[in-house]
């Protein structure tokens, strides 16, 4: 699996896609958190609080993620390196976890200079210091489940076409529909919009955002995240064979 994890990040940052994941991703959020006027814009706000970028932050994983997914395997397929892939002396669990933990080491990069926005904010705040540091912990405890999520459904969906285009545009929507589309579907539910509501990654994401850990929101994310790596290695079993 290290063989596999340290060769996608090589191929990150030996190319311009890490760094341009990184610089997007930090630009937009900087863009629309403290330069463009809106609801997002935190010193427009007049609160010291960092809330606006955990609801801004996933809806532009939803589109990035994918972006850095979508090569995984369906590269492999195309060039036709997934035959010598299977050579090697590596299970498919390996294969897939080098992949996952690689895409997911790579967001994870991406989103440590935020935390010097946690520095900012604290010392704007009135008096200074004046921020919620537990729910800001909980949201990024949050924000590291939900790249965990959207990066299974990247690498699983990677698996299903040659064409990393076709990849991007399926985990887009499958992100979309496990982070909002339950939510909004709930809405139409009645007596079971509560139910419908809790299978969505938006629920237990705002869940823990209140700074609360709650292990039924840690295991729907585990669970999800599972899954869809499971179903990789399923995909993975049935080209090899």
């Amino acid at each position: 699996m290290k063989s596999i994890l340290l060769r996608e990040i090589k191929s990150f940052f030996g190319s311009p896609i890490g760094y341009l994941v990184i610089a997007i991703f930090l630009l937009m959020n900087g863009l629309f958190l403290w330069v463009f006027e809106g609801d997002f814009n935190i010193p427009n706000s007049g609160f010291a609080d960092l809330s606006p970028f955990f609801t801004l932050a996933p809806w532009i994983l939803i589109f990035l993620i994918p972006a850095v997914t979508m090569r995984s395997f369906s590269d492999e397929k195309k060039q036709g390196t997934i035959e010598l892939l299977f050579t090697k002396p590596l299970s498919i669990w390996q294969i897939v976890n080098g992949k996952f933990f690689g895409a997911f080491l790579l967001i994870i990069i991406a989103i440590i200079p935020t935390i010097l926005y946690v520095f900012v904010i604290s010392s704007l705040g009135n008096p200074e210091g004046n921020l919620d540091f537990g729910s800001t912990l909980g949201s990024y405890f949050g924000l590291l489940f939900l790249i965990g999520a959207y990066t299974s459904i990247g690498i699983f969906t990677s698996t299903l076409s040659e064409n990393q285009i076709v990849a991007f545009i399926i985990s887009v929507f499958l992100c979309f529909l496990f982070y909002f589309g339950f939510d909004g579907i709930s809405r139409f539910a009645g007596d079971f919009e509560q139910s419908i509501s809790s299978i969505g990654m938006d629920y237990h994401f705002k869940s823990m955002s209140r700074g609360v850990l709650d292990t039924r929101d840690i295991i729907y994310f585990l669970s999800v995240t599972v899954l869809f790596l499971s179903f990789t290695a399923f995909k993975l079993k049935s080209l090899k064979s």
